[in-house]
């Protein structure tokens, strides 16, 4: 549930986002005939992370365990899956508050890390934007670190 105007607008913006590669994509489908996004199987793994504020999400099938600094551990939410025209979507409630994650294909630098990633992230936390990079198990990142 989206509680103020910001939250609703955001999540629009999110969520839309996934689709404008069926837009500019060149794709020759009619409309509604786009497919949507199958870069990422529900089998594989996502890790997604983010600097400052540091922060870490684990998503396995339908269970995502969100971690910071403050909480190595993590929290472990349920969440369901959308597949987009240009990407993935995650969402459940952290806390009591929307949790909604974007995952999208496209190179992610991480200079403090010196990796590079094969998709962004984009985190919203009840009204909170956080940006990040994301990998899958099959889909690794590459730079220092990487097997």
């Amino acid at each position: 549930m989206i509680r103020n105007e910001f939250g609703k607008r955001l999540l629009v913006a999110v969520v839309g986002s996934l689709g404008l590669y069926a837009c500019f994509g060149g794709s020759e489908e009619a409309p509604g005939e786009v497919p949507t996004f199958d870069e990422v199987s529900e089998s594989e793994v996502i890790t997604a992370l983010g600097n400052e504020p540091f922060w870490n999400a684990e998503i396995e099938a339908d269970t995502l365990t969100y971690s910071t600094p403050e909480n190595i551990a993590g929290q472990v939410i349920a969440v369901t899956r959308f597949a987009g025209n240009g990407g993935l979507g995650f969402s459940g409630e952290l806390n009591g508050e929307p949790f909604n994650l974007a995952v999208t294909p496209g190179e992610c630098l991480d200079t403090m890390s010196d990796r590079s990633y094969p998709f962004t992230a984009t985190l919203t936390i009840g009204d909170e934007l956080r940006n990040g990079c994301a990998y899958t198990d099959i889909q690794m990142f590459t730079g220092e670190g990487a097997n």
